[in-house]
């Protein structure tokens, strides 16, 4: 599998794509999903170019992988989130409907998101 330049993450990462960012760091981004299943729906997405969570573990430096969880965990604070709770969800392939071939990570929060 290899990485797809032209994925909407890619270019929202270049610039191509306009996009409001919440938060960032050295490695990774947070912003508003286009398509929100919750009150609050945020993408994080690494920097990098990782095309699921699998290729992220085994490839990334310790510092990407910290800097994307930082990331999260940033965006938990600054919501309140810990408070009521969230979900973080990532989808990994095609059996999993993994839609970008970009890693990213759902953040969902706001209401009861109900039983997986």
């Amino acid at each position: 599998m290899y990485y797809d330049e032209e994925n909407i993450f890619a270019k929202i990462l270049n610039k191509d794509i306009p996009t409001e960012v919440i938060l960032e760091n050295k490695y990774s981004i947070a912003f508003k999903d286009i398509a929100p299943r919750a009150p609050k729906h945020l993408l994080i997405i690494p920097k990098g170019k990782y095309i699921k969570y699998d290729d992220f573990l085994n490839n990334a430096s310790k510092d990407e992988i910290y800097g994307v969880f930082s990331l999260i965990n940033e965006l938990v604070m600054k919501f309140e989130l810990q408070r009521s709770g969230y979900r973080i969800i990532t989808n990994a392939g095609n059996d999993a409907n993994q839609e970008v071939p970009h890693l990213h990570f759902h953040l969902l929060a706001g209401r009861n998101l109900g039983p997986m």
